[in-house]
């Protein structure tokens, strides 16, 4: 399962349209989670609406909280959308025993035994999480709520049965020219992530959809070399590197 966990606290203002941006992404079998951390009263209707709408093209959550609540709204969002993923592919699998059927039709102890399924496999399931934050200078005074909420979302990450993978991203990147930038690539260790935090440099507009499609170039690439290392005679030297100029 791959997912996007977008951390923002305001209105894109370059570039791309995030919403547009987050339809991709869906399309590609990734779903966008959106965070708006806000101090109530910073963030318009405008930032708002946009936060529901980017997570709604990438049939993900959207919440906007306080910094005091965004640890624990980061790990239920993550966990939640597991579920409904699971849970989504669960429902595909009975509609084809029950026809037009659904979950809640099966009988109490059958019911009971794939809800138990589900649980399961939230646990155990594979799952990627690209982290996008939001490094614009607005987002400054809210760093620390950042960097505390990710440790504690390792850890929960961290007591997983299943493998779970992080990569971390922010935006804008370390020019005008630069969407985002990626500051840890694909790792288990997803204890890593507590040190990228004194790397970053608050700064800057906040290009939320080039930084998104940033994201998927990344996944599309990942998924290209996984490709490319199962053909014959290919071997890990021969990778090429990333594609460039993702195309709307």
């Amino acid at each position: 399962m791959k997912q996007i966990l977008l951390i923002t606290d305001g209105c894109s203002n370059v570039g791309e349209s995030p919403v547009m941006a987050a339809a991709h992404a869906r399309q590609e079998g990734i779903t966008v989670n959106v965070v708006g951390v806000v101090d109530y009263g910073t963030i318009g209707e405008l930032g708002s609406r946009e936060i529901s709408d980017i997570a709604k093209a990438g049939g993900g959550l959207s919440r906007i909280v306080g910094t005091p609540q965004l640890a624990q709204t980061i790990q239920m969002m993550t966990r939640k959308t597991v579920v409904q993923t699971i849970q989504q592919a669960v429902n595909k699998e009975v509609k084809k025993i029950l026809g037009e059927g659904s979950l809640e039709e099966l009988p109490p102890l059958k019911r009971s035994q794939v809800v138990t399924v589900v649980d399961e496999l939230t646990e155990t399931s594979p799952l990627r999480i690209a982290l996008l934050i939001d490094a614009s200078a607005s987002m400054k005074p809210k760093l620390g709520a950042v960097e505390d909420a990710i440790r504690d979302l390792a850890l929960s990450l961290e007591a997983r049965e299943g493998s779970s993978e992080i990569s971390v991203f922010h935006f804008p990147g370390r020019s005008s020219s630069e969407e985002a930038m990626l500051d840890m690539d694909w790792t288990s260790n997803v204890s890593e992530v507590r040190s990228l935090f004194s790397k970053l440099k608050m700064r800057g507009a906040t290009p939320t959809g080039p930084a998104i499609f940033k994201v998927l170039e990344h996944y599309r690439c990942d998924t290209l070399d996984e490709h490319r290392d199962r053909l014959p005679g290919r071997d890990h030297d021969e990778r090429e590197g990333m594609i460039g100029g993702y195309v709307v």
